[in-house]
């Protein structure tokens, strides 16, 4: 069944109205005709079984069905803090990062990224990050689409993080898989979560010092060199695991 999502806004008792680009993509491209069932999430817990009655000229009316109450998002905001790769690689560590359930993506300037952005170029990166974030937020059954900040510079990136309660920043020289034990074991549910992944390359030992100077703690993610794509989705995964277990007293 397609997925999409809209605003509480656009949500009237019993209707909803689907506009915009959701609108053509509905009509045009899936070819949705009336009298078949979409589903359509309000970014919070509420899913909606809905019916297509008709096509305007500027939106589709959709009438609710069936509404659910599903709540699949993880019980803490995880923030993931990318130092820019090369390539399209950015596009898959959204792409996976969103079906782990992360909250929010920041884009971050590193000093050994390889990649330059001006602010055109950012722009565009951003939109079309966006639009990948929302792809797979429809395709894995968020009920919200996890946001992609504008690029940040590393110092900007750690201020923006000082409001987190946990934050970590996985670091080969970290002494051992207890690193991450320790700090994985502490996290409660509820609690905010920042983790910082470098590019290519890694961090520079300075942002490595700058970072645990905000009480940034440094963990491992095991014997092997990880590639920066890897590294993001491994501490979600772990992320993941542990706070699905929590809420579910396991």
């Amino acid at each position: 069944m397609h997925h999409f999502f809209v605003e509480p806004t656009q949500i009237c008792g019993d209707t909803i109205a689907i506009e915009g680009s959701d609108l053509n993509h509905m009509k045009n491209v899936l070819r949705i005709k009336p009298g078949e069932s979409v589903e359509i999430s309000d970014g919070s817990s509420n899913r909606y079984i809905c019916e297509v009655d008709e096509y305007e000229q500027d939106s589709a009316r959709l009438h609710i069905c069936d509404k659910i109450q599903d709540d699949v998002e993880l019980p803490s905001r995880i923030y993931l803090f990318q130092g820019l790769p090369k390539a399209d690689k950015m596009e898959l560590i959204i792409q996976k990062a969103v079906e782990l359930g992360v909250y929010e993506v920041v884009p971050v300037v590193t000093k050994r990224a390889v990649v330059k952005l001006d602010e055109k170029k950012a722009a565009k990166k951003v939109a079309r990050w966006n639009a990948i974030a929302e792809g797979a937020a429809k395709q894995s059954g968020r009920n919200r689409i996890p946001e992609v900040h504008d690029v940040m510079t590393f110092a900007e990136a750690l201020e923006f993080a000082k409001s987190l309660d946990v934050r970590l920043i996985p670091y080969e020289k970290a002494e051992g898989m207890g690193t991450m034990k320790s700090a994985v074991d502490q996290i409660k549910p509820g609690e905010s979560i920042g983790v910082f992944i470098g590019p290519e390359g890694g961090f520079e030992e300075a942002e490595i010092e700058q970072a645990m100077e905000q009480e940034i703690i440094p963990v491992s993610l095991g014997k092997r060199i990880l590639r920066t794509e890897t590294a993001g989705l491994t501490i979600l995964s772990i992320l993941m695991y542990h706070l699905e277990c929590e809420i579910h007293n396991l």
